[in-house]
């Protein structure tokens, strides 16, 4: 294991943020146009063995609806960072970003808007997608403020030092990330950004418990879980839509919205025949940060 120039460890990339970026990329090589998110340059950056299409997480009939979930879900996200730089906000936080690649996919957003986007990730996944970057040609511009944090310590606090300012509004992502918490750091995650000012947004996913997937999913849930126990990077909270939702509440959002698999299904997987859609074993939930007389815009 090396390190970077600023001592950092340069570890390996973080196995699930892998395999969302090869879902991603297999949404465009396995499934007939029109893709919902066109995106290889997490492929790219994980650069895996000729044979990646043949690993069993990447069978193309299993996991369909799953990576439909993954492409609909990052492209909710970024529709609403979008929407949000086109009414003002330039603040954009991706927490636990992997390999997210909005960045590099979508400069234009930033040159237009003056957005600023922070990535916060534990140092050695980060260290290493930093080092991939620039063996890419892609770089780190001044706008992409990547932040190494060690989430069991004062992350918020490093955020704020990388140039976040809570005084204006921001969009803050957490997806794939509340399973992996207990439900009590869940809720400080959500007290820290319904902390930010108002016009601020969060958008999270949360995993709902086995028996409320449909029944053709319980065996890539089961899967994923005892996979994720294995990795030992247990699960550990799974919501029902309205725990989440009072949980948002409890934490200090105003307004807050859960977005079914239906609603991402109707929005971008509407006319399809080919049974790509997503599952509802991972939603979405929308909370913001207003002031009762402002109003709130939902995408």
């Amino acid at each position: 294991m090396g390190v970077t120039d600023t001592g950092e460890e340069l570890a390996a990339a973080d196995h699930t943020a892998v395999r969302v970026a090869l879902w991603r990329a297999l949404h465009v090589r396995a499934d007939p146009p029109p893709h919902v998110l066109e995106d290889e340059i997490g492929l790219r950056l994980a650069d895996p063995d000729d044979g990646w299409r043949e690993r069993p997480d990447m069978d193309v009939d299993a996991t369909r609806r799953t990576r439909a979930s993954i492409v609909a879900r990052a492209r909710f996200v970024e529709d609403l960072v979008v929407e949000a730089a086109g009414r003002g906000v330039d603040q954009y936080v991706v927490l636990g970003a992997g390999l997210d690649t909005f960045a590099q996919r979508r400069p234009e957003v930033a040159a237009a808007s003056g957005l600023r986007v922070f990535e916060v990730d534990r140092p050695g996944p980060q260290a290493w997608k930093r080092r991939r970057l620039m063996d890419l040609g892609l770089g780190v511009p001044e706008w992409l403020r990547l932040v190494p944090v060690d989430f069991e310590g004062d992350w918020w606090g490093r955020l704020v030092e990388a140039g976040l300012d809570p005084a204006r509004p921001a969009v803050v992502a957490s997806t794939g990330v509340t399973m992996y918490l207990t439900r009590e750091a869940v809720a400080a995650t959500f007290r820290l950004v319904a902390g930010l000012a108002p016009g601020s947004t969060l958008v999270t996913t949360f995993l709902r418990p086995l028996e409320d997937v449909e029944p053709e999913q319980r065996p890539q849930l089961e899967a994923a879980v005892a996979g994720a126990r294995a990795a030992g990077t247990p699960f550990l909270s799974f919501f029902g839509p309205s725990e989440i939702l009072a949980l948002t509440r409890e934490s200090g959002f105003r307004e807050a919205r859960h977005l079914p698999a239906e609603e991402l299904d109707r929005r971008y997987f509407e006319g399809r025949t080919d049974g790509v859609r997503p599952s509802r074993g991972e939603e979405l939930v929308l909370a913001g940060v207003t002031a009762a007389s402002d109003g709130f815009l939902w995408p």
